[in-house]
């Protein structure tokens, strides 16, 4: 069955209209819950997990009516982020994690995230699966069997507890000053915390939500803001989380950014080096940086590409028996410690990689120089579909053929929003803006 209400990430859509709307929650819950008590056995239970945006409430009532309808027992975590929820499944002993958020977008979106019994994503079967329970009839549990909902209060304690003995043993964070931006979203009270227990002198930005700021000027997606304290404040390093956490960006000394490829270059690097990188291998997205391709290889080790979308970098890792994953836009996969992309303990490698040997972030986040990459995207109405249209593929052909050998063209719908993304990597970067700005015209012009 094809997929339809989920995308690259879960169920994602405008809060308060379909597919965000209470009554689709309630019924994806029953889906779930059915597709994990097929047996009919009682006992089945759930963790849900969300982030500070205000409709998370209402999907959370939504979700947990639908859950306990079909005889799951619910415990609501309350705001913790994207990987405390696949980790507190496994320790749990949960059937299934549930968490809202829509990540890196605004309050005015909302998303629903599954995760299975071992802590991963639901792979696509299971997804479609529940579709096709959604859109049938569902049978309701016995009014004997129906489950219960209960709230864990020190969820965000367990998952910090965690963290911290990801951290390399026997280091501390003692006179390193570190902004923590939080991006007003699910990590504003675990991130600080974590970061001070172990040592650190910790300024705190985007730690004030109310429902509505969630991303606004903050986080990952407006590193901007962590870099104008970074520099205000003399810190040592900056790191800047998106809403739920999963995902981290940094800034150096001096206020310049460095993504997900440079984290995971630094990364890769030093694990070979310990002989802990396996499979000798770096697993990342077709958006990653031809200059992190070109490093790895340097170093005799390999670049192992997927589609876009951290759920496909775990599948290749869990499939190939890599450990380390990725994606430019900072989620930081390494499964020796945690299900999905994870930022605070992204975060905390580079710190204890900083207190370990001592070097600045400027000097430990510039492994490679990367090659000129231009990123537009193009929104579309709904109803159309730009890429398809004659006079689209046919300047997409003749783009091609000018940057051939010189670079490389990417195009892809978003999974996420409605719209087309357009990425090309080109060292002639007066050829990169052409070809770029040819293509997105075209597709404008179409959608």
């Amino acid at each position: 069955m094809t997929r339809k209400l989920f995308g690259t990430d879960g169920v994602r859509g405008r809060a308060n209209s379909y597919p965000m709307t209470a009554d689709l929650a309630l019924r994806l819950g029953a889906a779930a819950g059915s597709h994990f008590r097929r047996d009919g056995s009682p006992g089945h239970r759930v963790v849900i997990g969300k982030d500070t945006r205000l409709s998370s409430y209402m999907i959370e009532n939504a979700l947990t009516a639908g859950l306990t309808s079909a005889g799951m027992n619910v415990f609501l975590l309350g705001p913790v982020p994207t990987p405390a929820v696949g980790y507190l499944t496994r320790s749990m002993r949960a059937d299934l994690g549930v968490m809202i958020s829509a990540s890196h977008n605004g309050y005015q979106d909302n998303g629903i995230k599954f995760f299975g019994p071992d802590g991963f994503k639901l792979s696509d079967r299971a997804e479609a699966d529940i579709e096709r329970l959604v859109a049938g009839e569902m049978s309701a549990a016995a009014p004997d069997a129906i489950g219960r909902a209960k709230r864990i209060d020190d969820g965000r304690g367990r998952y910090q507890e965690f963290v911290k003995t990801t951290f390399p043993p026997g280091l501390r964070l003692d006179g390193l000053k570190v902004v923590i931006d939080c991006a007003n979203g699910a990590a504003y009270r675990a991130a600080p915390e974590v970061l001070w227990e172990l040592g650190a002198e910790v300024i705190s930005v985007g730690v004030a939500p109310n429902g509505k700021n969630i991303n606004d000027r903050v986080g990952s997606t407006y590193p901007q803001t962590a870099a104008e304290t970074v520099l205000q404040h003399g810190a040592h390093v900056g790191i800047c989380l998106d809403g739920d956490a999963d995902r981290v960006i940094f800034i150096d000394e001096h206020g310049v950014e460095a993504d997900g490829d440079q984290i995971m270059a630094l990364l890769a690097g030093r694990w070979a080096d310990e002989g802990r990188l396996k499979g000798g291998a770096l697993v990342a997205t077709v958006m990653s940086n031809l200059g992190l391709e070109r490093y790895l290889s340097a170093r005799g080790l390999r670049l192992e590409r997927t589609a876009v979308g951290d759920r496909y970098v775990v599948e290749a890792m869990r499939k190939g028996g890599f450990n380390l994953g990725g994606e430019q836009s900072g989620h930081i996969v390494m499964t020796d410690y945690a299900t999905t992309g994870d930022g605070l303990i992204a975060g905390l490698q580079v710190l204890g990689e900083m207190a370990r040997v001592g070097k600045s972030a400027s000097a430990l986040m510039r492994n490679f120089d990367t090659v000129p990459q231009m990123l537009k995207n193009v929104r579309f109405a709904a109803g159309t579909q730009p890429l398809e249209a004659d006079a689209v593929k046919a300047v997409i052909r003749a783009n091609s053929d000018r940057i051939r050998g010189k670079g490389r063209i990417l195009i892809r719908k978003s999974g996420t929003e409605p719209l087309i993304r357009v990425m090309a990597e080109c060292e002639d970067e007066r050829l990169l803006a052409e070809v770029v700005d040819g293509i997105v015209a075209a597709v404008e012009a179409a959608g």
